[in-house]
């Protein structure tokens, strides 16, 4: 059964009876929420390491290529996140405030975008893929297997461009597990791929680092097919002609105002981490395998937060929709109290485990040293940065956008990077002293946005 409202088709389920979620019980919505995010989010971040735990059987070599690979993806995974943060932001909105129509075009002009933006990120990372890890600082030793893994995974970049918009447009109407199911399914299949072709097993050539690019290409190419198959089936059936008549000019604008500054905190901190990257890689190959290893356990520290976030800003932006705007502020103090006890919980555990883990992953002393040194440090990162990922997350969904990515432009680069590089380098500190400029960074913007939220001032800057 399908709801037409002027012209824009979704199916009954997508949008409902929006005032349903005045009588629902927001935590226990909250809750049901954030299970599947969870595991979503943790599935797309075990791709890549799945691709470090197996690469490091290959030598921590190819391990630092791949990770400062990963760095320069995520970098441009950010610019289509900037459409699909975008999107994800205005249909909550517009979900909560029961507009179809508005609904669908965002979705559509998201995707019509991303499209074009994937096809230029494709042929530049396939066409310059030694051009780009050079100006980043790859060593030499590093160079080739970090060039055959960009060709590779950069080649097929086009899919999660799609992916990502198909994904929010479904995650903002409350369709979290589905998202989620195909994760699971792609991850099965990153990590047989991984098996089969960096070892040459079943059949196949041991590939090495070819492998495993090409299992998490093909991995998020099933993703976006399956996605795209399911948004149609249970989201939205189409997008007809009369949708564009006239030409949503209002949705583009709104989208570019959201999608832009929201965006811009994201892309401002990933070219920070990038620089300092540039950085570790001058200290030693063996800093910067440290931080790759480091930072692939660490995820998983604060996953949780960032599960909860995303569940509470759908759900705050539902509310700011309704114009509930008390009601977004109690739900969201919830979430961030919930986030900072289990983050910290599982923080100091890693930090515990730390010992035991690295020695799994490699037998290099100096790295087994550093590493556990870096998790220790790590319990108090992740109390700026449950703030920081609260803070930004609901101050977004809310409608407030440019004032995030102010605060993480000044603060990334005058302490996330130069503090960092000032202690690592010149001040001789290496990784650890890396890490205590990380520790500021994500302290500092915390505390700042934390005030921002609790003095209201994104009161009544809803889109919708």
């Amino acid at each position: 059964m399908t709801l037409t409202m002027s012209g824009a088709k979704l199916s009954h389920n997508t949008m409902g009876n929006a005032s349903n979620y005045q009588t629902v019980n927001l935590r226990s919505r909250l809750t049901r929420l954030t299970l599947p995010i969870f595991l979503d989010i943790a599935l797309v971040m075990l791709v890549g390491a799945v691709d470090t735990v197996m690469l490091s059987h290959c030598g921590d070599g190819p391990v630092a290529a791949v990770g400062m690979v990963n760095q320069l993806v995520n970098l441009v995974f950010l610019l289509y996140q900037f459409l699909s943060i975008g999107a994800g932001i205005l249909c909550a909105q517009y979900f909560g405030a029961g507009q179809t129509r508005r609904f669908s075009q965002t979705v559509a002009i998201a995707l019509a975008l991303n499209l074009l933006v994937g096809l230029g990120a494709s042929a530049a990372l396939h066409f310059n893929a030694g051009e780009l890890l050079s100006l980043m600082g790859l060593r030499e030793d590093t160079l080739p297997p970090g060039i055959t893994y960009l060709k590779i995974v950069g080649a097929l970049a086009l899919f999660p461009a799609l992916s990502l918009t198909l994904g929010a447009s479904m995650r903002s109407a409350g369709k979290v597990v589905e998202p989620m199911a195909i994760n699971i399914l792609a991850n099965v299949i990153n990590a047989i791929g991984n098996y089969a072709l960096i070892f040459g097993h079943f059949g196949f050539p041991a590939m090495g680092v070819a492998g495993a690019a090409w299992a998490t290409a093909f991995a998020r190419t099933v993703q976006f097919v399956l996605l795209a198959v399911m948004h149609t089936v249970r989201h939205i059936p189409s997008f007809p002609p009369s949708l564009f008549r006239p030409f949503p000019w209002q949705e583009l604008k709104n989208l570019m105002t959201v999608g832009a500054p929201a965006v811009g905190e994201e892309l401002s901190y990933c070219l920070s981490q990038v620089a300092v990257i540039y950085f570790i890689n001058r200290i030693s190959t063996e800093a910067l395998a440290t931080k790759t290893y480091c930072s692939n356990l660490i995820m998983f520290v604060f996953l949780f937060c960032i599960a909860v976030t995303h569940g509470g800003d759908i759900l705050v932006g539902h509310l700011v929709g309704q114009k509930r705007y008390r009601a977004a502020y109690l739900l969201g103090s919830f979430f961030l109290r919930r986030s900072m006890l289990v983050t910290l919980i599982c923080s100091a555990a890693l930090a515990a485990a730390g010992p035991f883990i690295l020695p799994m992953l490699t037998d290099n002393e100096t790295i087994i040293r550093t590493g556990i040194a870096i998790l220790a440090l790590d319990v108090i990162l992740e109390v700026g940065r449950v703030r920081n990922i609260f803070a930004c997350g609901t101050l977004r969904a809310a409608g407030d956008v440019v004032y995030p990515v102010v605060v993480g432009v000044t603060v990334q680069w005058s302490v996330g990077v130069g503090v960092a590089c000032l202690l690592g380098l010149p001040l001789g500190l290496g990784l650890v002293g890396v890490w205590i400029g990380f520790i500021l960074d994500e302290n500092l913007r915390g505390i700042i946005l934390s005030r921002r939220w609790h003095s209201l001032k994104w009161f009544g800057k809803s889109f919708a």
